[in-house]
């Protein structure tokens, strides 16, 4: 069996101090995966160094949530809510590779920035990015960086999916601080900005993030319709001509179609109305 890689190490190496029953509870899982035979509540008590009283609340809890699962032995073993993780991070590291090699053959966007997100609460992730050659030093997407939803494209495209009270429940405090003078200010925009972005099929940053950027953007759906990733297509502003927008807009929604054709995506039955 593979070795994993040591929790207690990899902390230590770190510094990062952890929250100690998440730490607990991630050291049980890391056993129950590495274990050759199925352990006891006195096993993972005894090989943990843990008291047995705080393995039972803690296995409790696991069991509750689908984490673990015990046997009639009462000896425990992986849940299936952990197969959820596993097939979401197969599907976004899937995507992100599909996406590189659409990078290598898209070549009518010479002076375009690409960038690939997935959703996390009320903020996208950039998990992949191809920034200009073209340089423009007004904003420099990487790999992990982080940005509201309400104002990016690929964010608006993932909102686009949900209904009025799911995007309301995210912002339960309003709207981020504006990033700039064109930032969407109110919660009642932003639903009128999903609501276009329903209709068009598309999404668009209007300079929202950066001043002078403008983003189109669009959802990369899995085999169950659902928005697993976002794609969005960034120009300086001053950049665009009517006909040139339309090549983008073009472009953008043939990557996400792509992406979400080879995803498994029933692409008739796909954008939300």
């Amino acid at each position: 069996m593979k070795k994993l890689p040591d929790l207690e190490s990899e902390t230590a190496q770190s510094g990062t101090k952890l929250v100690p029953a998440v730490e607990r509870a991630t050291r049980i899982l890391d056993h129950v995966a590495r274990a050759k035979t199925y352990p006891s509540l006195s096993d993972l008590s005894r090989e943990l160094g843990i008291a047995k009283s705080s393995v039972h609340t803690l296995c409790r809890t696991l069991l509750q949530l689908n984490l673990l699962i015990r046997r009639s032995d009462q000896t425990y073993q992986l849940g299936p809510h952990l197969m959820r993780w596993s097939n979401a991070f197969t599907q976004q590291s899937d995507v992100a590779t599909e996406f590189a090699t659409l990078w290598d053959q898209e070549t009518g966007m010479p002076g375009a920035t690409i960038t690939l997100t997935v959703l996390e609460g009320n903020e996208v992730i950039y998990i992949a990015a191809r920034n200009s050659k073209v340089s423009h030093s007004l904003i420099d997407f990487r790999a992990g960086m982080r940005l509201p939803a309400a104002f990016t494209a690929t964010g608006k495209a993932f909102l686009s999916f949900m209904s009025d009270f799911e995007v309301k429940r995210l912002y339960p405090d309003g709207l981020p601080e504006q990033r700039t003078p064109h930032s969407v200010r109110s919660m009642d925009a932003l639903l009128q900005q999903l609501r276009e972005t329903r209709k068009r099929g598309y999404s668009i940053d209007n300079q929202e993030v950066a001043d002078g950027i403008i983003c189109f953007g669009a959802s990369v759906l899995d085999s169950r319709n659902a928005p697993i990733a976002g794609v969005a297509v960034s120009f300086l502003v001053d950049d665009q001509t009517t006909q040139d927008r339309e090549r983008i807009i073009a472009n953008v929604q043939d990557i996400a179609t792509r992406l979400s054709t080879r995803m498994g995506a029933d692409l008739e039955h796909s954008w939300p109305r």
